[in-house]
């Protein structure tokens, strides 16, 4: 199902070469063809969650549980960004859910096919949802190598995995990182993609097209949700909602990329989630959807909400553009409201106010205890101008 508007044919030539590129651009797509609403499964799932210690996958797996399905977790534990947050996130769940036979946990990598095949063996789960990946564009640019393991590897075995044991539904994170310079001003799951700008990109590329080699190969039915930048609560220490307001609270200098002008589309987690779980729900053969609020926030906009929601003015420091990112990002959701009735609620300056505000009660109950300045891929793989004399946040 085409969503993009096809240019209509006239006497000039200059709209003969947009046809012949839109058409160009169709036929590389690995989409089936005349995709239709899937009516949502609504018994009892066992789900596999992988990265379900992290930010995206333990909101996931609170969800799921929540309403009453199971959940086999299984995350590395990777020091990526501060372990403690991981540990945080494992212990919130476990707490809440302390029956041991709705919610499993397993630390160990993917890739360790012994570890993995045990699991699917053993846990026999029927649906799967990937959220585990190595994060981050100018991070993949110093080391692709751990990104290839991370990201391709780890996909591609647990697909092998899934087909051999029968998984009814395989879901995985992609990002909207695909698109790469694209000068749409709406990127739609119809674009070809094959110019990435950074590892990160390229890896995340090939994970689709490897799951659509696996669904055409073994009829897994594989769906892949493209993310626009997802923050919220319990949010990564590296992503700029945290660093952003934490900063800001605590009055250390943040780091204006560019001239303020680049705008992302930042989608609230609640969001993310209802899009995760409309996609488990429903086994499409194989689809590529867009995930995210359908509209964008410049930097300059996204910096002036958070000195409003933390009552404090922000120390600036502007800073060359960073190689590996684009110049802006926003989600055509078309195809993921018509397909899986997803439409983003929050608005961002909404989603600002309540992750400060998640962010103060944290800080104030000492549920964060690290300092982001610190964080391997916080200002450690950024440029700082930060003097760290304190190890925890204050």
């Amino acid at each position: 199902m085409k969503f993009s508007n096809v240019p209509q044919v006239s006497k000039d030539n200059e709209s003969l070469t947009d046809l012949s590129t839109t058409l160009s651009s169709d036929a590389d797509s690995c989409s089936i063809p005349d995709s239709s609403v899937v009516e949502p499964h609504t018994g009892h799932k066992k789900v596999l969650v992988t990265g379900g210690a992290g930010f995206i996958g333990s909101h996931v797996t609170e969800y799921l549980l929540n309403r009453g399905d199971s959940v086999v977790i299984v995350d590395e534990m990777n020091d990526y960004y501060d372990i403690n947050i991981k540990k945080r996130n494992l212990q919130h769940l476990r707490e809440k859910f302390p029956e041991q036979d709705r919610l499993s946990i397993h630390i160990g990598d993917v890739c360790d096919s012994e570890f993995i095949e045990t699991i699917f063996a053993d846990e026999k789960p029927e649906w799967v949802c990937h959220m585990a990946a190595r994060a981050g564009a100018r991070a993949s640019i110093q080391d692709p190598y751990v990104y290839i393991h991370s990201n391709v590897e780890a996909t591609t075995r647990l697909m092998d995995l899934s087909s051999k044991y029968g998984i009814k539904n395989f879901v995985f994170a992609s990002s909207s990182s695909v698109y790469g310079g694209s000068k749409s001003t709406f990127f739609s799951e119809d674009e070809a993609v094959d110019c990435p700008v950074s590892p990160y990109a390229a890896t995340k590329k090939a994970c689709e097209l490897l799951a659509y080699t696996y669904h055409h190969l073994y009829k897994l039915n594989v769906t892949g949700l493209r993310f626009f930048t997802v923050y919220g609560p319990r949010g990564r220490p590296d992503m700029a909602p945290f660093k952003f307001i934490d900063r800001v609270s605590r009055d250390v200098e943040i780091q204006q990329f560019g001239d303020g002008s680049s705008s992302r589309d930042y989608t609230y987690i609640d969001d993310i989630v209802d899009g995760i779980i409309r996609s488990i729900d429903r086994p499409h053969k194989y689809e590529i959807f867009n995930l995210g609020k359908g509209s964008g926030t410049s930097l300059k906009e996204f910096i002036d909400l958070v000195q409003k929601h933390t009552g404090k003015k922000a120390n600036i420091k502007v800073m060359p553009d960073q190689p590996g990112d684009v110049p802006y990002t926003c989600a055509d959701v078309r195809k993921a409201q018509h397909l899986l009735g997803y439409r983003a609620k929050t608005s961002f300056e909404e989603g600002i106010q309540q992750t400060a505000k998640w962010y103060k009660e944290a800080y104030n109950t000492n549920a964060i205890e690290i300092c982001p300045e610190t964080q391997a891929n916080g200002l450690g793989r950024s440029p700082s101008y930060v003097n760290i004399s304190v190890g925890v946040a204050i």
